[in-house]
């Protein structure tokens, strides 16, 4: 089983990110107090109470207090088996890790870092927003191996305007440089309400430009490959098989629960999703009822969510389970839809499974949608 925690603070918000958090720290401790009671509501959501990985997202759980993290880990410890060696991951931003605020993440049994460092380059920080220098996201991820947490992954973005792909691949050679397990590189999406997408709307930036993006996603996948770095997901890379177990289960359909303001929770037939308002959801939480709204998967439903999450991974969709989910619809719906796409050189089959080829992988969201059964 698997459990996320969202913490709902930054201390600025990035120009591109539609995320729910609050910029406004002052109910920072009631907030936490109430994760932690949600964790002791929920306790009998999932189907068995062992925990295999637990994820602080966000926003940015590296504002944390000890007290506060530590208040997080015992609610859990009390109410969950904790496996022994569960993967336990925290997102964080450089500016957050110090020295001393790495020491508290290690004592309370983080064994895995998520760093938001987005590029190395001032000038793309800057136009992100971001808070941090790259000074800064290179010192904490040293820092973070000296005090013992090796297991680091790297937030990357690309298709950052520039005038040629230099940036991005002084990024990727900074990351190899400081020999990091994991890379998450997503293309910059800009969502309508963000700082970009109103920038957007008043011509003060232009769309992301498809073709330069689409050129830096195949330098992306050459260079990590020639670095050791396996694609196991179509924006995730591992070297020596680090992958984010974590995040492979999302993509594999493995029960989760999510506590926090907009969390979400799944347990194999049904998916809730928490208020994404901070005041709403202490004030219910304190009252005792879990603020969510709750919709029941049709076979339709667990089909297209298998496929729109399953063939960006390295395993793909099992055959077998797509019958199985769909009530034996999904070949007989899609016969020729999948001839033209294994055709084309976009799909192929392997043991059993419907695997994304290199060329596929530059679409594979129109692909899964192709492949939608209603």
């Amino acid at each position: 089983m698997h459990l996320y925690i969202h913490i709902p603070f930054c201390k600025q918000a990035c120009h591109y990110c539609d995320f729910h958090f609050s910029t406004n720290t002052a109910g920072k401790e009631a907030m936490v107090e109430a994760i932690a009671k949600e964790i002791v509501l929920r306790k009998s959501y999932l189907p068995d109470s062992n925990i295999e990985t637990i994820y602080f997202g966000g926003g940015t759980p590296s504002v944390l207090s000890r007290l506060e993290l530590e208040l997080l880990m015992q609610t859990i410890g009390e109410h969950f088996t904790i496996a022994a060696d569960a993967e336990i991951t925290l997102e964080a931003n450089p500016d957050d890790l110090s020295q001393s605020k790495l020491e508290i993440f290690f004592q309370a049994g983080i064994n895995r870092l998520s760093i938001g460092i987005q590029s190395f380059n001032e000038d793309h920080l800057q136009f992100l927003n971001r808070v941090h220098s790259a000074q800064e996201a290179e010192n904490c991820v040293r820092l973070a191996k000296q005090i013992g947490i090796n297991n680091i992954s790297i937030d990357l973005i690309y298709a950052i305007p520039a005038p040629d792909h230099s940036i991005l691949k002084s990024d990727l050679q900074k990351a190899f440089e400081l020999d990091v397990a994991h890379i998450s590189a997503y293309c910059l999406t800009i969502e309508p309400q963000t700082v970009f997408g109103n920038w957007l709307k008043r011509d003060k930036i232009k769309p992301i430009n498809e073709e330069f993006a689409a050129v830096q996603f195949e330098i992306l996948i050459e260079t990590l490959a020639q670095n050791g770095y396996e694609q196991y997901e179509i924006s995730n890379f591992a070297r020596n098989k680090q992958y984010s177990r974590h995040n492979s289960s999302y993509w594999k359909q493995r029960p989760y629960l999510g506590v926090g303001p907009s969390a979400h929770s799944y347990n194999g037939t049904s998916r809730e999703f928490n208020v994404a308002n901070n005041a709403k959801y202490v004030q219910a939480i304190q009252a005792g009822s879990i603020p969510a709204t709750y919709e029941i998967l049709t076979a339709a439903d667990q089909t297209n969510e298998y496929l729109l999450t399953g063939l960006r991974t390295k395993w793909g969709v099992n055959s077998g389970k797509l019958e199985s989910l769909s009530g034996g619809k999904f070949a007989m719906l899609h016969q020729k839809e999948l001839a033209d796409m294994k055709k084309n050189g976009w799909l192929r089959e392997e043991s059993g499974s419907l695997l994304l080829t290199a060329s596929g992988k530059l679409f594979a969201d129109r692909i899964a949608s192709d492949l939608f059964i209603d």
